[in-house]
């Protein structure tokens, strides 16, 4: 599938132009969780989870039968200023585990039946220092974005999408402290587990990147302070949302990812529910800025989509209830 766009100011145009919730299957998804035999609410939040999902995929009594999840690769350049606790080189070790079947991912996309897939992205040429300048062109963030819309498969009914890429927590960071301001410290946190040593350097390259890049348009602040693999996951979210395809949010990552969607047009992830909050510092900081309230919180911090593809399963369960239960009139149960 190619991607419909080929500058950075087309895409924001598909963003601009991208679909609402199908308001009529919302209402009649409601109408049916009012009939079904339970008292009003029992179900808690999986009820306006099944709803929400109801009204993307355009029926009031869907099936999530198709999932998928993308895992993106890319590599910092900003990772030679000792940003993380691991080598650049784990990134490319890491991508071929994925590929072998041998990380979480791989293991919790089969056990709620996700087609999974990984793909990297120019891993021997990694950004540019973002610390001196722009990360990327807008060659090479168009090509990201491309690259992340063309990995969505139309016929999903679910995504969720992780990522690989040591360093990527200091971009994120970079990402949200340019988004929503603050301080660079309260958006910088220990990533794979940075000493004290390590998170002042980190935290002051990120200082050192936003001065370098003051620009704060969205997706300016995406091209200059973010990774490919953090552009392919915009680009694969603002796919699905175009497809009317209900997205899992992951973690600090992702939702930065998101964020440069949220904040380039009304409604650019309406169609996304946060599936956990991780235990880097500032992810629920940053989900509230938002609007979304995570569904697990397990203190998970491994990446590659992992708490979203847990969360498949609450989906799933919610789905399973909203659209199997009978309703009162069919059970022949009395509603009064």
């Amino acid at each position: 599938m190619t991607a419909p766009f080929s500058t950075l100011s087309d895409f924001r145009a598909q963003l601009q132009g991208l679909p609402r919730v199908d308001a009529a299957a919302e209402a009649a998804a409601r109408d049916r969780n009012g009939q079904l035999t339970k008292p009003p609410g029992a179900l808690g939040r999986l009820e306006d989870l099944a709803i929400w999902y109801a009204g993307w995929r355009g029926n009031a009594r869907p099936a999530l039968e198709r999932p998928q999840v993308i895992v993106f690769a890319g590599n910092h350049g900003v990772t030679a200023r000792g940003v993380s606790a691991f080598p650049a080189e784990v990134t490319v070790q890491m991508v071929a585990n994925f590929r072998a079947g041998g990380a979480a991912i791989n293991q919790l996309s089969k056990a709620f039946g996700a087609e999974m897939s990984v793909h990297e992205l120019d891993l021997d040429r990694p950004t540019a220092d973002f610390s001196v300048g722009p990360a990327m062109s807008e060659a090479e963030v168009v090509a990201a974005l491309a690259t992340g819309w063309a990995a969505v498969n139309p016929e999903a009914d679910l995504l969720v999408v992780g990522e690989m890429g040591i360093g990527n927590t200091t971009a994120a960071a970079a990402i949200a402290c340019a988004l929503f301001g603050g301080q660079p410290g309260e958006w910088t946190g220990r990533g794979t587990g940075v000493d004290d040593h390590g998170l002042s350097i980190k935290t002051q390259v990120v200082a050192e990147g936003l001065a370098a890049n003051p620009d704060r348009d969205p997706l300016e602040v995406l091209r200059c302070l973010g990774g490919r693999e953090i552009a392919a996951m915009a680009g694969a979210i603002a796919c699905a949302h175009a497809r009317r395809i209900p997205v899992i949010l992951d973690g600090f990552i992702c939702s930065a990812a998101a964020a440069t969607l949220a904040l380039s047009a009304e409604g650019a992830i309406d169609h996304c529910v946060a599936g956990h909050a991780s235990a880097e510092a500032a992810h629920r900081a940053l989900l509230s800025k938002l609007g979304k309230q995570p569904l697990l919180e397990l203190g998970l911090r491994l990446g590659e989509g992992s708490g979203a593809a847990l969360a498949i399963g609450v989906l799933k369960g919610a789905i399973a209830c909203h659209s199997g239960m009978a309703t009162f009139a069919e059970a022949g149960v009395s509603d009064s």
